[in-house]
């Protein structure tokens, strides 16, 4: 009982771990299975057919590029907003800054088919044509939140002694932004851009109320899982999550790197 107790906390963050990586290795074995029926749910043999061929659906790889398209393009969207935002809240008093502030962490709280709904009915009664440009805003409304959160508890951990050392030394608003400013937040910039991408990317709730006769990545799984699961499907979700996580090594693997180098 005694070690129990001294490993407890271990022991329940390799369970936690354990339930995050489980449905992830379930998907990557099953893109490797030859299912005999539409239904990809049970095991039958191994096979390459699916990875030798990921576009062998119709309509796959046309709804893939359409969701990367949409999540690349509300990711710069979102990301410039919501860092400007995050400097303006940190930076500037100006009335209503409360307000702004809780309007902006709205989207975080609010449940998302309450803001599908509410998208839906702003651009029916506006007149506009439901398909990529509204999906395209409705996601960066609610990745602008995430973005602002990310940059913003950055930006208030910064210490202003470096940029008034700056502006000591003659540098120029400009320059100083770029050279001490930009480099200090870019951690926190690209967090929400990571963010706001695989929330983008993997949103369906919103995105089918305001789509139109679009359809994006996961509308396609949605709508396949009632007619039968292609092996393809595993083989797209496999291939994003190595990716993913290649990102996440790849980047602590250079911030331990610039630590390294930092140190005396």
């Amino acid at each position: 009982m005694s070690w129990l107790r001294r490993n407890l906390v271990v022991i329940a963050g390799l369970c936690t771990l354990a339930y995050l990586i489980v449905p992830n290795i379930v998907v990557t074995v099953f893109s490797f299975n030859n299912p005999t029926g539409r239904f990809n749910y049970a095991w039958q043999e191994f096979s390459l057919d699916a990875w030798k061929d990921p576009c062998g659906v119709a309509d796959l790889c046309g709804t893939l590029s359409l969701s990367l398209q949409i999540a690349l393009w509300s990711t710069i969207g979102a990301t410039v907003l919501g860092t400007m935002i995050a400097f303006a809240l940190v930076r500037y008093r100006f009335r209503a800054r409360g307000a702004v502030n809780s309007l902006i962490f709205l989207p975080m709280a609010m449940p998302e088919i309450v803001m599908a709904a509410s998208l839906l009915a702003l651009f029916l009664n506006m007149g506009i044509e439901l398909g990529f440009w509204t999906i395209l805003i409705a996601h960066i409304m609610f990745c602008l939140s995430f973005v602002v959160a990310a940059v913003k508890a950055r930006v208030l951990s910064m210490d202003p002694r470096l940029e008034e050392a700056a502006r000591d030394l003659y540098a120029g608003p400009v320059q100083t932004f770029v050279r001490v400013t930009l480099p200090i937040a870019a951690p926190g910039i690209a967090a929400g851009a990571l963010l706001s991408f695989a929330l983008s990317f993997d949103d369906f709730i919103i995105t089918n109320f305001n789509s139109g006769n679009t359809v994006t990545f996961p509308m396609f799984v949605w709508g396949s899982a009632q007619r039968g699961t292609p092996v393809q499907i595993n083989v797209i979700g496999t291939a994003m999550f190595v990716i993913a996580v290649l990102v996440v090594v790849a980047g602590q693997f250079i911030s331990s790197r610039r630590q390294k180098s930092a140190k005396p």
